[in-house]
């Protein structure tokens, strides 16, 4: 895939979502190896372009093969919901939320169908869709709804290194529950299942023969039982049986120490135990560069890590620097797409 297509949706339209997707089109708009297309309401665009003071055209398409128009133009797949009457930028609206929840429909619709190669989402505002209607805890719950998965991960890419040309990806044993509840709930099967799923994403996202850490729960991973077992009686068994089966597999490792040798090349990839442990590593070393990438979905999908930032919705000052390295691996995965698709799909 020389030229991949990408499907961009901002998220809630009242958010930041629609200034840092038009920031991005608008920077690569000139570069004729992609295209990239917004999903949403053209008026949202084009009220995010005046608030950016950005001298482009949205250009309104209704075909995701249209020819890319080039520099100063950024096209818009328009989903019609909102027309005209926008509701007030940073403000909670039941219309803005289902705007967002039409834009995610029909870009994965156009993922599973192979007419892009992936999406990059937006943030979009639980309430908000909530009160639209939706039922879904969020994205990666709606987005395995739409393409009949049950299972997804997370896997966080971060774009800045210690070492050049790697990228470290963290991965998450445990994601949203507290953190006693999540300790809780490790034992060996599910670590060494968690271990098996994160090494096979890395392979099927181009690392042949990836090389994985696990994260220690305990300081100095538990000093032999003195500060905590779970490394003797759960991680350890785990990591032996993994590496039993052939995969590359060490650890556990001490996490104040783990991430560190991943962002300088030696680990492909960590598994992190708890929700905090492995974003607190990501994101203070490269906030605007860390990524996610929702693992288990039959299509490829990168977004943002943060919130829809009503405060300053509107102003124009919005950073669009997590949005812009959401595309760019989006880009650098879509030569992947036909794999991701195969390994995940559901039969």
């Amino acid at each position: 895939m020389t030229a991949p297509i990408l499907a961009l949706t901002p998220g809630d339209p009242n958010g930041i979502g629609p200034e840092i997707t038009a920031q991005v089109l608008a920077e690569y708009a000139a570069d004729d190896s992609q295209h990239g297309i917004a999903v949403a309401d053209a008026a949202a665009m084009r009220r995010a372009v005046t608030a950016l003071g950005l001298d482009v055209e949205v250009r309104t398409v209704d075909s995701w093969d249209v020819p890319k128009a080039g520099a100063g133009v950024i096209d818009v797949y328009d989903t019609g919901v909102l027309g005209d009457d926008l509701p007030e930028w940073g403000t909670v609206d039941a219309r803005a939320g289902r705007a967002a929840v039409a834009a995610i429909e029909v870009a994965t619709r156009a993922a599973m169908d192979q007419r892009v190669a992936g999406i990059v989402t937006g943030p979009i505002n639980k309430e908000a869709i909530w009160a639209a209607g939706s039922e879904h805890l969020g994205h990666t719950e709606m987005l395995g709804a739409l393409t009949g998965v049950s299972k997804q991960d997370t896997m966080f890419v971060v774009e800045r290194s210690l070492k050049p040309g790697h990228h470290a990806h963290i991965f998450f044993a445990t994601r949203h529950m507290s953190l006693r509840n999540a300790l809780n709930s490790i034992d060996v099967d599910n670590q060494a299942d968690s271990i098996r799923r994160a090494h096979r994403a890395l392979q099927v996202y181009g690392i042949d023969r990836p090389r994985l850490a696990t994260a220690a729960i305990n300081p100095h991973g538990g000093e032999n039982g003195h500060f905590g077992t779970e490394e003797i009686e759960i991680l350890r068994p785990a990591v032996e049986r993994v590496n039993a089966e052939g995969l590359e597999v060490a650890g556990p490792i001490p996490s104040d120490s783990v991430f560190h040798q991943a962002l300088q090349g030696r680990y492909d990839g960590v598994l992190s135990q708890y929700h905090d442990q492995g974003h607190i590593a990501a994101k203070t070393f490269d906030f605007d560069g860390t990524i996610s990438v929702t693992v288990g979905l039959p299509i490829l999908r990168t977004s943002v890590d943060h919130g829809t930032a009503f405060d300053i919705a509107g102003q124009g000052i919005a950073d669009a620097g997590t949005m812009r390295s959401a595309y760019r691996a989006a880009l650098n995965y879509a030569p992947f797409a036909d794999r991701i698709r195969a390994e995940y799909l559901p039969r």
